[in-house]
C-alpha cells in the first residue's frame, strides 16, 4: 500500500533560510602511467591518447586493488569464551590487477611495443612504479612487481592483427602509496628549524651541557611514517623517545670522550629493511645504542616525542627526514 508522505516540519527555524546547493568541482580523469628498471626506465602512459605516438596503450574498466591493502587479523580463542580476542593486524602485499588494451597502427608497432612493455615489466629487472597523478597535481607512487597476466592470448576476443588486451597483475611487497614530497627538519646548535609548521628542537643547547626538550612532529599520511635521521658531531650521547614511549640513542662513553666526534655524521636509518646506524665512514655504530633501543615510527597526524642530547666542544647539527604513506591514491 502507499506510504503517506508529509512535508518536513521546520524545528526551530531550521528551514526557515533557503538550503545552499553544493557545486560540483571541476576533476579531469586521472593520470595513471609504469616505469619499470626499479622506476628508471621509460614511463608508460596507461590512460589514452597523450601524443600521437604510436601504439596506444590504454586502461580499460575494472582494474582492481588501488584502494585499502588487505589484512592479515591476528587473534586469540579461548576454550571458555565465545568467540575470539583480537590481538592486531597487519597490511599483507598489495596485488593490483590492470586491465589494458595495445591497439598499433600496424602490426610490427604492435609487435615493437608489446616487446618494450615486457621488458618494462620483467622483475627481473627491478621493481615498477605504479604512478596516479589526479586533476590536482599531487602524485601518488607505488612500487610494485609483475606477476602475470602478459601471457598473450589469441584468441579471437583478446586479439586482433593489430591489438591485443592484457590483464596485468601486479604485486606490490610494500602495500602503501607514497608521495613525492620528503617531509624534513633540521635543527643546529643554538637555534630551531620548522617541521611543518612546528618546532623541531624548541631548545638551545650550552656546549657539554645536557639538554631536554620536546618533538613536535606532523605526519601527513595516512600511517606511521618511518624516519631516517642524519647525525653531525660532535656529540657526547643522545637518546629519542618516539611518542610511544620507546627510545633509542647511544650513552656517554668512558672516559667522557665523544660519541660521535666534530666532522663525522651519523645516519640512523629506521625504516624497515634498512634499520642501520653508519656514519660517513661505514662504520657501525649499533653496537654502542642502549640495551633494548626501538628504531621508532611517526603516527600519522601531529604527536609529540622527547630529545635528550649532550653535545661536545663543537657544534653538532641533527636533521630527520621520512616520506608520508597513504592507504590509497
Amino acid at each position: 500500500m502507499p506510504i503517506p508522505a508529509r512535508p518536513l516540519v521546520p524545528v526551530n527555524g531550521a528551514f526557515n533560510q533557503k538550503p545552499s546547493v553544493p557545486v560540483p568541482e571541476d576533476w579531469q580523469n586521472t593520470y595513471v602511467s609504469i616505469r619499470g628498471n626499479n622506476g628508471q626506465g621509460e614511463e608508460i602512459p596507461l590512460t589514452g591518447f597523450l601524443t600521437a605516438a604510436w601504439p596506444a596503450i590504454m586502461l580499460q574498466a575494472g582494474a582492481t586493488g588501488l584502494d585499502l591493502p588487505p589484512f592479515e587479523l591476528h587473534s586469540d580463542d579461548s576454550p571458555n569464551l565465545d568467540g575470539s580476542m583480537f590481538r592486531g593486524a597487519r597490511a599483507a602485499a598489495r596485488q593490483i590487477l590492470l586491465p589494458v588494451f595495445v591497439y598499433g597502427i600496424d602490426r610490427k608497432t604492435l609487435r615493437s611495443f608489446k616487446r618494450r612493455l615486457a621488458n618494462a615489466l620483467n622483475p627481473k629487472s627491478g621493481y615498477c612504479v605504479l604512478t596516479f597523478i589526479e586533476s590536482s597535481g599531487i602524485a601518488r607512487r607505488i612500487q610494485c612487481y609483475y606477476a602475470g597476466g602478459m601471457e598473450g592470448n589469441e584468441s579471437a576476443d583478446s586479439s586482433g592483427f593489430r591489438w591485443i588486451s592484457y590483464g596485468i597483475q601486479l604485486v606490490c611487497t610494500d602495500p602503501w602509496f607514497y608521495g613525492d614530497t620528503e617531509i624534513g627538519a633540521n635543527w643546529s646548535f643554538g637555534s630551531a628549524q620548522p617541521f611543518l609548521g612546528s618546532h623541531f628542537f624548541p631548545l638551545t643547547l650550552g656546549k657539554g651541557t645536557p639538554s631536554n626538550g620536546t618533538l613536535t612532529i606532523t605526519n601527513t599520511g595516512d600511517i606511521e611514517a618511518w624516519p631516517v635521521w642524519t647525525i653531525t658531531g660532535p656529540i657526547k650521547s643522545f637518546e629519542f623517545t618516539g611518542p610511544d614511549g620507546t627510545s633509542w640513542g647511544i650513552p656517554a662513553q668512558a672516559g667522557g670522550a665523544d660519541v660521535l666526534q666534530a666532522g663525522r655524521t651519523l645516519t640512523v636509518d629506521c625504516r624497515p629493511g634498512y634499520k642501520t646506524l653508519l656514519d660517513d665512514q661505514g662504520t657501525n655504530y649499533f653496537p654502542l645504542m642502549s640495551s633494548g633501543p626501538s628504531l621508532w615510527s611517526v603516527p600519522p597526524g601531529t604527536s609529540t616525542g622527547q630529545a635528550e642530547l649532550v653535545s661536545g666542544s663543537g657544534t653538532p647539527t641533527v636533521k630527520m627526514t621520512l616520506f608520508p604513506r597513504y592507504a590509497t591514491y
